[in-house]
């Protein structure tokens, strides 16, 4: 993704894109521009886009279009295409004409709903860079570029290439990844990596003092049922290992519902209307199931370890007289 080093707000000349277009691997171009509009009222927030409807859904194939909603579309100056949850929140219906009131420009702009896409992001709005460069007086600017590389291996070479380009120049590029640039955007809202991570290991360092509280008054109780065990011939590394095992266990069985309990409720709850379009995707990746899968095995080994070791050192004899 291309834009504006100076800030994401300043826009890109419109030449750009033939001279993008010429450099070594890179296969498509995409010019896309946030409007900012507003549909009735601010409640009513969502994203929406001025782009070139011939290269959108090329330039974003997890979204998908019926052929002819697409043709639809690229045929008319006015047409817009929206996601299938936009069109459910606000029960729009192919051929209705929706307004949005201009923020960012000066411009109401009245469009007719030609195509609903389907796909990963199904909560954007897209209608003809052509349509607003018009409302403005063809002012000839952009808001970002958008290139397909014609494989992962050229991107980091194409990054430096583009801004090698464009150095010096009266409008300096910053290329990064569509990861980078979203990590980015969200970190305009202030550091919500480092709140979510403090927040994160509050409640972990609180789940640990509570498990570890119920495993100690667990294995306290069966003091002496440890040491039947140890009478049967059961070793201080044998006890210590079943008293682990157990807490490892029975962790393990919590974070496993807990984590696909988490992934079945967001794939059902409609986090974007919760949030207000803060959020328009949130998938529980396997990686995170798998790291909170991991990390509740390490909350359950390091509950039980300090007790497991104190009743493991016992006698026989002290273990016997213990009342649970």
């Amino acid at each position: 993704m291309v834009r504006r080093a100076t800030s994401l707000a300043d826009r890109l000349p419109e030449a750009y894109a033939a001279k993008l277009a010429r450099v070594p691997s890179v296969r498509l171009v995409h010019a896309l521009t946030w409007f900012g509009g507003i549909y009735i009222d601010e409640g009513n927030f969502f994203a929406n886009f001025a782009c070139d409807p011939d290269t959108l859904f090329a330039m974003f194939p997890e979204n998908r279009i019926p052929p002819e909603q697409l043709k639809a579309f690229q045929a008319e100056r006015i047409a817009a295409v929206a996601g299938r949850k936009l069109v459910e929140r606000f029960k729009w219906r192919l051929g209705d004409r929706i307004t949005l009131q201009g923020t960012i420009y000066p411009v109401d702009l009245e469009f007719v709903l030609r195509g609903i896409y389907t796909g990963t992001d199904e909560t954007a709005f897209f209608f003809h860079r052509a349509y607003l460069e018009e409302a403005l007086g063809r002012p000839g600017k952009v808001g970002t570029f958008w290139l397909k590389a014609a494989s992962a291996g050229d991107i980091p070479r194409i990054m430096d290439a583009v801004d090698t380009l464009f150095k010096n120049s009266d409008a300096e590029t910053k290329t990064e990844t569509e990861r980078a640039f979203q990590l980015g955007f969200i970190s305009m809202l202030g550091n919500v990596k480092t709140l979510i991570a403090s927040i994160s290991s509050v409640v972990v360092f609180t789940i640990l003092l509570v498990t570890a509280n119920t495993m100690a008054m667990s294995i306290r109780e069966r003091a002496r049922e440890i040491a039947i065990l140890k009478t049967l011939g059961f070793g201080r590394r044998r006890l210590l290992g079943v008293l682990m095992g157990e807490s490892a266990v029975i962790a393990l069985t919590g974070g496993v519902l807990g984590c696909m309990g988490a992934r079945l409720f967001f794939s059902v709850v409609d986090v974007w209307r919760y949030t207000q379009g803060l959020f328009p995707i949130f998938i529980v990746e396997p990686s995170t199931i798998l790291l909170g899968i991991g990390l509740s095995v390490l909350i359950g080994l390091a509950s039980a370890a300090l007790p497991a070791i104190r009743v493991s050192r016992l006698t026989i004899a002290e273990a016997l007289r213990r009342v649970g």
